[in-house]
């Protein structure tokens, strides 16, 4: 079996999204058969630069091939096409001008996929809304898998993702919140797929006390792990957790680990510790109290799971689905949707050890059940197999030609958004 996993960027580096969630793939699929993968040059989401060199590469064991990305982002153009098919009608040209505003815009990537598809018996797509997945899907055509991380924003309202959605030979869903979003809006129940999400390679014996230690941290804490910015309910967390400060009963300290891209409030009690290597991270999480999960978006919270996987309960944002979804399932965590209810669940599990307790062993059981790692092998090798033994659907059709493309027929995103169902979905499977 030979696989090609194609992802917008990819390296050691990388420790959390989709990109980190595709290395973890490609990773354990070559304990299986060959692996390859293909992407970018570029290391920064946000510029989508060209830092690394073309070509191939070897990381971790798997051969990197690399791409070079047409153009950076140029932020004000993006903005300018995202307030355009986001907020106004607008065409099937205003979206796909949208997909090369928001990069990384790579021809060669995709013609490659194109020229050399019929040499892999499977190309795994992450993540749906960048233009590799979508040119490139179409381009493998009957060997394109999609792994689409799709969460619950704007960007799942274009009408662009419609068809891929429909097209590609299997989805690989993160969570059943997930799937349920893309049957609503696509209509591709009949398309193969399985909820699968992602495991960890979360270490069996981290040293909580290692890291104490090693950043003079005493007392008990919650810990963040992710990137520090606005858009994954950073600027909220902290209002919460100044607040919850006010109150000389709670003794709890904030630990914050990732890269900021937000003020971190200066208070003895809040510590940013910045970008940690996955040693430190894991002895981080072992040691705390529980984590706090504050995003409004997500397809999966991997943190979530290494912090049941580690024993440890989760305190997470109830206005995202998916981690409702995911608490709910668990048995494992709490969640909240207002200031009151924040306070109150994070004094329930700092004052109620039972509770703690509780809640970090169910989500250690429901790791071990649902996330470890053979469990997320077997998913992958059962739905290759099933393809193998299915007839692919015909070919995707064609884009529209030039005058079809800029009819201003197509909904706003938003509006398009705001009609799908919400609330978490039922069983994992």
């Amino acid at each position: 079996m030979k696989v090609a996993i194609v992802v917008q960027r990819y390296g050691q580096g990388i420790n959390g999204g989709a990109e980190l969630h595709a290395r973890y793939v490609a990773e354990h699929l070559a304990r299986h058969g060959d692996v390859e993968v293909l992407t970018t040059c570029a290391s920064d989401y946000v510029t989508w630069r060209n830092d690394l060199s073309p070509g191939v590469e070897n990381v971790n064991g798997i051969p990197v091939r690399r791409f070079r990305v047409k153009h950076e982002r140029d932020p004000l153009v993006f903005e300018k096409r995202s307030d355009r098919v986001f907020l106004q009608r607008h065409s099937l040209g205003d979206e796909l001008d949208w997909l090369d505003a928001e990069g990384p815009t790579s021809p060669a990537l995709v013609e490659y996929v194109a020229k050399h598809a019929a040499g892999y018996d499977y190309c795994l797509f992450f993540s749906y809304r960048y233009y590799h997945a979508y040119y490139g899907a179409r381009a493998a055509g009957s060997r394109a898998i999609l792994v689409p991380t799709a969460e619950r924003d704007a960007t799942i309202g274009l009408s662009i993702f419609q068809p891929l959605f429909r097209s590609v030979r299997a989805v690989m869903y993160n969570s059943p919140e997930e799937r349920a979003m893309i049957h609503a809006i696509s209509g591709n129940q009949n398309v193969p797929g399985v909820v699968v999400g992602i495991g960890s390679d979360v270490p069996n014996n981290p040293q909580p006390a290692r890291f104490r230690q090693k950043y003079k941290i005493r007392g008990p804490f919650a810990v963040y792990v992710g990137r520090v910015d606005q858009n994954k309910g950073c600027k909220e967390l902290f209002e919460f957790f100044q607040g919850y400060l006010k109150d000389p009963a709670g003794k709890l300290s904030l630990i914050l680990i990732g890269n900021s891209l937000l003020p971190v409030p200066e208070h003895p009690r809040i510590r940013h510790l910045g970008f940690l290597d996955d040693t430190d991270k894991f002895d981080a999480m072992a040691a705390a109290d529980l984590l706090i999960m504050p995003s409004y978006y997500e397809s999966l919270s991997m943190v979530a799971l290494e912090a049941w996987a580690l024993g440890r309960p989760v305190l997470a944002n109830g206005k995202c689905d998916v981690l409702k979804g995911q608490c709910l399932r668990s048995n494992a965590g709490l969640y909240y949707e207002t200031y009151g209810e924040f306070v109150g669940a994070l004094e329930a599990i700092e004052q109620n050890r039972w509770l703690a307790g509780t809640l970090g062993r169910n989500g250690r059981q429901f790791f071990r059940e649902q996330y470890d790692w053979p469990v997320i092998e077997q998913k992958y090798l059962e739905i290759f197999d099933r393809l193998k033994k299915e007839t692919p659907a015909p070919a995707t059709d064609p884009l529209p030609g030039w005058f079809d493309r800029r009819r201003q027929d197509l909904p706003a995103a938003e509006d398009v958004l705001a009609r799908l169902p919400r609330g978490p979905a039922g069983r994992t499977s």
